[in-house]
C-alpha cells in the first residue's frame, strides 16, 4: 500500500503516510525492491504516472499473462479499467498508452517495434482489440512462449466488441471525474500534504483496499484556500480485491458523501451499487472498482 499511497499522492517525497508496520513515513524513506527510493518529487506536477507504455506488454496483455487462468476476461477487463482509474485519479500528470482505454493487445508482444502492423494494430471500430493474432516475434518473446501459447489459443481470453465498448466508456467516465474537480490536480506540495490523507493503514488495513480522501475548504475556514467551487470533500476507494468490501472509516462518519454523479449515472452496473453510511463512515465498494464519493457544497 505504501508504494500506491505515495503514487497517488504525487511521489512527492516528503509526504508523511502511516506503513504497515504502523511507522509514519516519508515517501523519500520508502524503497523500491531495488532500494530506490519511491518519493523523489518535490511537486505532483513532476511526476507522469502511467501503468503501460509503449515498451513492454500493453495494459491488457501483461493482465492477461500474470493473471491466473481461470480468471474470466470479465474480470480481466475491470482490472484493466481498475489499473487505468488509479492513474487517472492520482496526483500528477496521468500517461496512458494508446489503446489503454479499448482494451489493446499486441499479442502479449513485450517489443513490438519491428513487428509491423499485424502486431501494433488499433481497432477503432471497436470490433477486435488484436488479441490472438499469431505468436508474437521470438527476438524479445520466444522464453514466454510456453507461458503465451496456450493464453492466445484459448478463446476464453478474447474479449469481445460489448468488453471493449464497456471500458472505453468506463474509461470516460473516469476522466470526466478527474476533470470534474481541481481536488484531482493538485499542483504544490504544500496543497498535497495538507489535503490529501489515507485510511486504511498501519497494521490493521484491510488488504487489497486503499483510502484516499482529499480535502477542500468549508466556506468559512481561513486555513485553507477554496479550490472547489461543487465539492468541499473527496473519497476515493479502490477495491482490488475479487469480491466487495465493506469498511468503517470512523474518521469519515456523519458526513454528506454520496457517490459521483458521473458513477450514478454510469452503464457499469457494479460500480452503481457503491453505498457510504454516514452514521458508521461505512463504505461499500463492489469487487475489482474505483469508486468516488463527493461532498457536494449547499
Amino acid at each position: 500500500m505504501e508504494f500506491d499511497g505515495i503514487g497517488l499522492a504525487g511521489n512527492l517525497r516528503d509526504y508523511v503516510l502511516i506503513s504497515h508496520n504502523g511507522e509514519a513515513k516519508k515517501g523519500s524513506e520508502i524503497y523500491t525492491f531495488d532500494g530506490l527510493p519511491v518519493g523523489y518529487t518535490s511537486s505532483p506536477i513532476e511526476t507522469i504516472n502511467y501503468v503501460s507504455a509503449h515498451d513492454n506488454e500493453t495494459l491488457f496483455d501483461v493482465i492477461s499473462l500474470k493473471t491466473l487462468t481461470d480468471v474470466s476476461v470479465d474480470e480481466r477487463c475491470r482490472i484493466n479499467l481498475l489499473a487505468s482509474s488509479m492513474m487517472a485519479l492520482s496526483q500528477g500528470i496521468p500517461f496512458f498508452h494508446a489503446g489503454d482505454e479499448i482494451l489493446r493487445s499486441k499479442s502479449i508482444d513485450r517489443d513490438s517495434y519491428n513487428s509491423g502492423d499485424w502486431f501494433n494494430k488499433l481497432d477503432f471500430s471497436y470490433e477486435t482489440n488484436n488479441w490472438g493474432v499469431g505468436l508474437p516475434p521470438s527476438e524479445k518473446n520466444e522464453d514466454n512462449w510456453p507461458l503465451i501459447k496456450p493464453r492466445l489459443e484459448n478463446p476464453f481470453f478474447k474479449p469481445a466488441k460489448r468488453h471493449i465498448l464497456a471500458v472505453l466508456e468506463s474509461f470516460v467516465d473516469i476522466l470526466k471525474i478527474r476533470y470534474s474537480s481541481p481536488l484531482f490536480r493538485l499542483s504544490t506540495a504544500s496543497d498535497t500534504k495538507q489535503r490529501v490523507q489515507f485510511h486504511n493503514t498501519g497494521p490493521s488495513a484491510t488488504p487489497g483496499v486503499i483510502v484516499m480522501s482529499i480535502e477542500d475548504a468549508q466556506n468559512d475556514s481561513p486555513q485553507m484556500a477554496q479550490l472547489d467551487a461543487n465539492f468541499s470533500y473527496v473519497v476515493v476507494v479502490f477495491n482490488v480485491c475479487p469480491h466487495e468490501v465493506s469498511m468503517d472509516i470512523p474518521a469519515l462518519a456523519s458526513m454528506a458523501l454520496e457517490l459521483h454523479p458521473v458513477q450514478v449515472n454510469s452503464s457499469d452496473a457494479l460500480v452503481r451499487q457503491s453505498a457510504y453510511e454516514a452514521a458508521t463512515g461505512r463504505f461499500t465498494v463492489p469487487r475489482r472498482t474505483a469508486s468516488v464519493f463527493v461532498e457536494p457544497r449547499c
